[in-house]
């Protein structure tokens, strides 16, 4: 005895069962849009183990000022600050070798010397303390980007940052 094949819709069930077979074995065909264009390439990953970590940058320019502005790429900073340095070291030791002088010959000015000792040794310490605050925030301030505009208007500042 024979069996019939059960009909669905229309359809044999055996003959959809084939017509399933091929189409899941057929490879797909994707749509224009579906398929990723060869010219959006994912945006690149940026290496940051090259920075300098804030706190190094502080150390650095506590210890010579300039230093942690230098190694953060900010040499106009390092520069100036170095400068400084320099104006001050000499302008501490030449102050102190007039207050020797004077101290030598007896002189009434010896106070106002010392005064002026005493200033320019706080400018030597407050560039040393300035240059650590400054490397520090740029140490943080190294990720933000460098295109800030900042443009006055009628109504005030206007400050525009281009958007990646």
């Amino acid at each position: 005895m024979k069996l019939a094949d059960r009909r669905l819709g229309g359809w044999a069930v055996s003959e959809g069962a084939l017509l399933a077979l091929l189409l899941s074995a057929y490879p797909t065909h994707r749509l224009s849009a579906q398929t990723a264009a060869d010219t959006v390439t994912p945006p690149a990953v940026q290496d940051t183990s090259h920075r300098l970590k804030p706190f190094a940058a502080a150390w650095r320019s506590l210890l010579i000022p300039g230093w942690g502005q230098a190694a953060l790429g900010r040499d106009v900073a390092g520069a100036t600050l170095a400068t400084w340095e320099g104006v001050t070291i000499m302008m501490t030791l030449r102050a102190r070798q007039e207050l020797h002088y004077l101290e030598q010959s007896g002189s009434g000015n010896v106070q106002a010397k010392r005064q002026q000792v005493q200033d320019w040794l706080v400018l030597w310490i407050f560039n040393h303390l300035f240059a650590g605050a400054e490397a520090f925030v740029s140490g943080h301030l190294q990720d933000f980007p460098k295109e800030l505009h900042v443009q006055p208007l009628p109504g005030g500042i206007g400050v525009s940052v281009p958007i990646p």
